[in-house]
């Protein structure tokens, strides 16, 4: 049996489960490291079949009492809950940076405050929803959002606490109960989590969350028929397993997948700008599903972009992302390291010439340099697939058609990025298939506005309205405006 709690930084944090709001131990476990020194935190419990029924039935008893409460009277509950996450922002950040290799600046100064908005501000829009009437002819309709019952998130490593907070804002809000699968590889600070619920006195039941690997706890909870949603942030490979064991019941499925988003450089470009941006697309080692991978460079600029990117990338400072000095960190796991190697030798064995980087980083065992890779094909792996290390391409292009056709010539289409004089670059912009673009800008996002993807980066939007229309069971309640006589036509 595991330990209480780990002690990681100076803080506690407790390795098991939570479940009908306490913690449950498991006889199975599994290792946990840090990225940064391959250290080991500890060892964490395995969610067991009967733990992920224990968790089902946990929600299931909740949701009744948390799904009668209106959004104003959950609001004060997650309101408290956002709170809590405050409080711990010391904790969150050094246990992220050590499981997951997050810079520490970024968790203080960007992550944290995120976490706590997608908690407050889904609650506060959640009022918003509240029996809509559509008025015709004949009748007002009553549009009604219901929450639509349990709920399992499974979140992704990259961003551990941002997406698990972005994801549970809408379905707790709506009035759901939720189970949380974490990351494997960094499954700590959904584990605190649990302990700002408990504190924010949410109701037993209405928050859970089980630990273990995707083939094993994640396999059991996507495939149960007690579900109501099924919210998932990760690959493809899993995205398609994961529909597949949800069609079998018939569990609606919102799925946020892979990138291999182009950053378009035009000839009208500001291209320093453009170049200071472009060198963005290394931050959290690459790990980022939304970054301008593809750099697509009008041939007439390339090479000053070139150098003005490389000055940029030469600056990096690359190290232990608990020095809030640094730029760069560790890649998660020694197996995604693996990953990127293999897609740039495979890559330089096909001709790819090397720009910058390209090899392993001294710092340590899973650093891996900044990357740019050129001389390339449109149909090379390296173009077609998505690397998620500090690996990025460069394509030049002649003409805004041949821009707009490189831009579309993969099966993903999460984001993208596009640089020019600004008339110019939004007409470009509307043109590449994706499910959002920035335009002479990079990063910029409102919780109001719909995030996802098309084609294999996924299915389904979330953010603002489009969230609570997944997490809700949307129904009309039509009241006649004239008395209403059942009749038969015979004719």
């Amino acid at each position: 049996m595991s330990q209480e709690t780990l002690s990681i930084a100076g803080f506690d944090v407790s390795p098991h489960h939570y479940i009908g709001g306490q913690r449950v131990a498991s006889g199975e476990l599994f290792e946990l490291h840090c990225p940064i020194d391959q250290s080991l935190l500890g060892r964490i419990s395995e969610g067991t079949p009967a733990h992920v029924d224990a968790a089902i039935v946990a929600a299931q008893a909740a949701y009744p009492a948390w799904s009668a409460l209106t959004a104003a009277e959950r609001k004060p509950y997650l309101d408290r809950f956002a709170a809590e996450i405050g409080k711990r922002a010391d904790a969150f950040c050094q246990l992220e940076s050590n499981d997951a290799g997050i810079l520490l600046s970024r968790m203080k100064h960007g992550v944290i405050p995120r976490a706590m908005l997608n908690i407050t501000w889904f609650a506060e829009h959640a009022l918003t929803l509240q029996d809509r009437p559509l008025e015709t002819e004949q009748a007002t309709h009553i549009v009604r959002h219901d929450p639509a019952g349990v709920v399992v998130i499974i979140t992704p490593w990259n961003s551990p606490l941002m997406l698990a907070t972005w994801k549970l804002g809408p379905a707790l809000a709506a009035g759901n109960t939720v189970i949380i699968k974490p990351p494997e590889w960094a499954p700590l600070t959904s584990s605190l989590l649990a302990d700002c619920a408990h504190a924010a006195g949410l109701p037993a039941g209405v928050l859970n969350i089980v630990q273990g690997s995707g083939a094993g706890t994640g396999a059991r909870l996507v495939s149960d028929p007690r579900l109501a949603r099924i919210s998932f942030t990760g690959s493809v490979p899993t995205a398609k397993w994961i529909a597949q064991a949800a069609g079998a019941n018939l569990v609606p499925c919102s799925l946020e997948l892979g990138g291999k988003s182009p950053f378009i450089v035009l000839k009208d470009a500001d291209i320093d700008n453009a170049a200071a941006t472009g060198a963005l697309m290394y931050r959290n080692a690459g790990q980022v599903c939304l970054a301008g991978t593809r750099f697509l460079v009008h041939s007439n600029i390339r090479d000053r972009f070139v150098a003005a990117m490389r000055a940029y990338v030469e600056k990096l400072n690359i190290g232990d992302p608990r020095d809030e000095a640094i730029e760069i960190g560790p890649i998660i796991h020694p197996r995604q390291v693996e990953r990127v190697k293999g897609f740039v030798a495979r890559a330089l064995a096909d001709g790819a010439e090397l720009l910058w980087g390209g090899k392993p980083h001294p710092f340590g065992a899973q650093y891996f340099e900044p990357t740019m890779l050129t001389n390339l094909r449109q149909d090379s792996e390296i173009v077609q697939n998505e690397v998620f290390g500090p690996v990025l391409t460069l394509q030049t292009f002649d003409s805004d058609a041949q821009a707009i056709a490189m831009a579309n010539g993969t099966d993903y289409g999460l984001g993208g990025v596009c640089y020019g004089e600004t008339t110019h670059a939004t007409a470009i912009a509307e043109q590449v298939r994706t499910g959002f673009i920035w335009v002479n800008s990079f990063g910029i996002r409102d919780l109001a506005a719909p995030f996802g993807g098309i084609k294999r980066s996924g299915i389904g939007r979330e953010g603002g309205d489009w969230s609570f229309e997944f997490f809700c069971d949307v129904k009309d309640v039509v009241v006649p405006k004239k008395p209403f006589r059942a009749s038969f036509s015979h004719r």
